[in-house]
């Protein structure tokens, strides 16, 4: 208890000094609370346990939740939390409508959802509508062919081959390795699966499922959350049927002697399919009745690994509206610890070109499907890419522990556990495993970081912890954390919220983006990919109107040597190698905007 409270006392002392000139100057522009917003992905199994299992839960993140709105976040998403039997942790859902019991209770849901709204936190729940598990009543009446379940799954008798034996009716891949189809000795027929086969796939043609799949989210809108993060949208729907039987996909080529891996086929039948977008748009319309009923905007958040023209296309249009924040995967696909300064800048601006006029972008650098940012991109280049997020135009998106700079842990062919890894082998399992990613929250140097008191946790705990951690980050007088906050807390104001956005790129390796209001000031931030130096920052070169003298240092990586308040001539000033600072000048108020 002692040390909890030690541990609030410093995080509140460091914020209360970021914070110390936050209401100076006139509010500015009005925005909805989503539109500037910092979202935080919460991975339960991971964050804290309550009860000493080795498993985190809602108890524990309610007794932590004041951890995110103190570092600056405006919107938590919880990982699916529905009740499940784990063979994918949670997106095989057995009940959309009731709380994994090792994570709780409904009360314990209520309660946690209480304490988001007590301090201004808006709760976002994973909607998983593409299968349910093998273990749902629906699948079970499906399966026993009872109505009006019979048709609420993908069914097929399959084909005769050409020796008369039964095969499955299209030669598709599941995403998790070999045929999509699965055979069903008690309805002797297939049925489809585009994950594990304990994850049957919904069919979408059936009216019926849609609805059910409404009063879903109309059940827990009605607890009050603010919206859905929606997943695995791309495999909603699939081909029709002609004369009886899909079609076969093409091979793609990109893999050769591998026919059971899911690259081996180009997915012109089972991804992307037209009807997908429309689905989106009818869910907007759910989340809309509960704007307009309780005048606060609900929103959808949507998951696809797909085409830029196809993802953008997921904000539907201004007479049909889809998601207000269709993640924008360009960062999190393309970038690698060898990307140039010119690679960023190209990936950025392909966004903001290809999204449609009057949207809100978005930039999303990690998830609980890919590999930390200090692990994919490079521990020096850590708060480079903090800082790109939280100063680009738009919404943030952050994994949990980014914001300390947590690294992917090791885990042993033994103790994978992870469904994509494990239908794999030994030797190639560390190419496919998400357990890495997904090792629990390190909130100090004690037992099990913090995280638990269990002898064992459901993952081991990285082995690093006992440097990195929330923690002694708050007491050390630099640290990954402190610039987080730095940056979350500078990005509402005006000149972050509202600033016009200029974007050049010097010698391939430096990138420098200005966010500008007229008669507030600028603000400029320098980052520098390359592996030497940037001797001088050509700020008057780059930008018209920029006018020669000293800036105010706001945020900057820990290699650069000058601190937050500091004054610097950025003509005169050296960048360190894979390092950021962001630069202001203040002609007029800068306030908080709301």
């Amino acid at each position: 208890m002692v040390r909890a409270s030690l541990f609030i006392i410093l995080w509140l002392a460091f914020v209360a000094g970021a914070q110390k000139d936050a209401g100076r100057g006139l509010k500015a522009k009005k925005f909805d609370w989503w539109e500037r917003g910092n979202f935080y992905q919460i991975y339960p199994r991971s964050f804290k346990d309550s009860d000493g299992d080795g498993i985190g839960d809602l108890k524990g993140i309610t007794d932590t939740i004041d951890y995110l709105k103190t570092i600056g976040i405006d919107g938590v998403w919880l990982s699916p939390i529905f009740k499940s039997p784990m063979n994918d942790f949670g997106y095989d859902i057995s009940d959309f409508y009731t709380i994994q019991a090792e994570y709780g209770t409904m009360e314990d849901f209520e309660e946690l959802a209480a304490k988001c709204r007590s301090i201004g936190l808006k709760l976002i729940l994973d909607f998983v509508p593409n299968h349910s598990s093998d273990e749902h009543e629906f699948f079970q009446q499906s399966e026993a062919g009872v109505e009006p379940y019979k048709d609420y799954y993908i069914w097929h008798s399959g084909i005769l081959d050409a020796n008369g034996t039964r095969v499955p009716p299209s030669n598709w891949i599941s995403v998790f390795r070999g045929s999509a189809w699965q055979w069903s000795e008690k309805r002797q027929q297939y049925y489809l699966h585009q994950f594990q086969k304990k994850q049957p796939d919904l069919n979408y043609r059936n009216p019926a499922v849609v609805e059910e799949m409404k009063n879903v989210m109309r059940f827990w809108l009605n607890k009050g959350i603010a919206g859905f993060r929606i997943d695995a949208l791309p495999y909603l729907f699939e081909s029709d049927e002609i004369d009886g039987r899909y079609r076969d996909e093409p091979a793609s080529g990109l893999v050769r002697n591998d026919p059971d891996n899911p690259a081996y086929l180009e997915h012109t039948e089972t991804k992307d399919q037209p009807e997908t977008y429309d689905m989106v748009h009818q869910w907007r319309q759910v989340v809309d009745e509960y704007t307009v009923r309780d005048n606060f905007t609900r929103i959808i958040l949507t998951e696809a690994y797909t085409s830029l023209a196809n993802t953008t296309r997921f904000y539907g249009t201004r007479a049909a509206p889809g998601a207000q924040i269709p993640f924008n995967f360009q960062l999190i696909s393309y970038l690698t610890k060898q990307s140039t300064g010119q690679d960023f800048a190209e990936l950025v601006e392909s966004w903001l070109n290809a999204m449609p006029r009057g949207s809100i972008a978005n930039w999303v650098l990690g998830n609980h499907d890919n590999s930390r940012i200090a692990s994919r991109l490079g521990v020096a280049r850590a708060d480079l890419y903090n800082i790109a997020l939280q100063t680009l135009p738009g919404i943030a998106v952050t994994y949990y522990g980014e914001e300390i700079a947590m690294v992917d842990q090791w885990i042993s062919w033994p103790d994978t556990i992870d469904p994509a890894a494990c239908n794999t082998d030994e030797a190639t399992y560390t190419l496919y495993s998400r357990d890495p990613v997904r090792t629990p929250f390190q909130w100090n140097n004690g037992t099990n970081a913090g995280f638990s008191n269990a002898t064992k946790t459901w993952l081991p705990v990285a082995d690093g912890y006992k440097e990195l951690n929330v923690e002694q980050q708050l007491l050390d007088p630099r640290s990954h954390l402190k610039t987080f906050i730095q940056l979350t807390h500078y990005r509402k104001r005006r000149l972050l919220a509202e600033g016009d956005f200029e974007l050049h790129v010097v010698d391939r390796e430096l990138v420098l983006y200005r966010r500008k209001v007229a008669r507030v000031g600028e603000a400029v931030i320098a980052l520098n990919f390359g592996d030497q130096p940037v001797q001088g920052l050509p700020l008057r070169k780059v930008f018209s109107g920029v006018r020669r003298g000293k800036m105010e240092v706001v945020a900057s990586s820990l290699q650069v040597p000058v601190t937050a308040g500091a004054t610097v001539d950025p003509e005169q000033f050296a960048l360190p190698a894979n390092s950021g600072i962001v630069l202001q000048r203040i002609v007029g108020p800068n306030p908080i905007v709301a």
